[in-house]
């Protein structure tokens, strides 16, 4: 079957701009950390959520405060510690210890967030090694096991860039130019694809038939849209 996506041609050339673009971008990056000699391990991808389960912030300061709001929106149980506190943390939403840190403050964390100096974040990461519990370190990647990325997050969607903590400024700029590419009612495709999915998999559709039918289902839902709107 021969299918022709509409969501597709929405995008236009500025989407295959942005695609070659990128492509090129981390091609040389790739090409510049081998010859640099960087870790070659690649990352998994994962999206975290916490279910009010202890997360910890090392560092007081507004790089820490500005990690926070994300931390709890995943239902993290924030912990900050820091000798001393930022007015832009929101004392009401989070424990604040304030002291300086202690391998035993990760007991029982699930993620620890360090934003203090390089000295106290290879604190943090040799305390997390020894608990098991993955660290982001803010602008600090040789102590870091987790990398956040910039995300774009719409209708239900959430699309993740990173550079692996070496390039967040490159990551940022991508996040800016897809986020212009993702249509703002997103939220009607996921609708579309859940209800779409369920349907599929009580009449037991072979796999290599759902991608195609979900462009087809998509195709219907604008063309009744153009319909409306002419």
């Amino acid at each position: 079957m021969d299918v022709t996506p509409n969501v597709v041609e929405l995008f236009g050339g500025y989407a295959l701009a942005i695609v070659v673009g990128y492509t090129l971008a981390a091609w040389l990056f790739a090409r510049t950390q081998r010859v640099a000699g960087a870790d070659p391990l690649p990352r998994l991808p994962v999206f975290l959520r916490f279910d009010h389960r202890r997360v910890v912030v090392v560092g007081g300061g507004n790089v820490a405060a500005s990690k926070i709001p994300a931390l709890l929106a995943a239902g993290g149980n924030v912990t900050v510690i820091a000798p001393s506190i930022a007015r832009a943390i929101d004392r009401a939403r989070v424990t604040i210890i304030e002291r300086e840190f202690k391998p035993a403050d990760l007991d029982g964390a699930w993620f620890v967030t360090a934003a203090a100096t390089p000295e106290v974040n290879r604190a943090v990461r040799d305390a997390a090694e020894a608990r098991g519990v993955f660290v982001n370190a803010v602008d600090d990647p040789s102590n870091a096991t987790a990398y956040l990325g910039g995300t774009i997050a719409r209708g239900g969607v959430t699309v993740a860039f990173s550079t692996s903590g070496q390039a967040p400024a490159l990551a940022g700029l991508l996040r800016e130019a897809f986020d212009e590419l993702v249509p703002p009612d997103i939220g009607s495709w996921v609708e579309r694809a859940s209800l779409l999915s369920r349907q599929q998999r009580a009449d037991d559709v072979p796999m290599p038939q759902r991608r195609p039918q979900l462009l087809e289902a998509l195709n219907r839902l604008y063309d009744r849209r153009g319909a409306e709107r002419s």
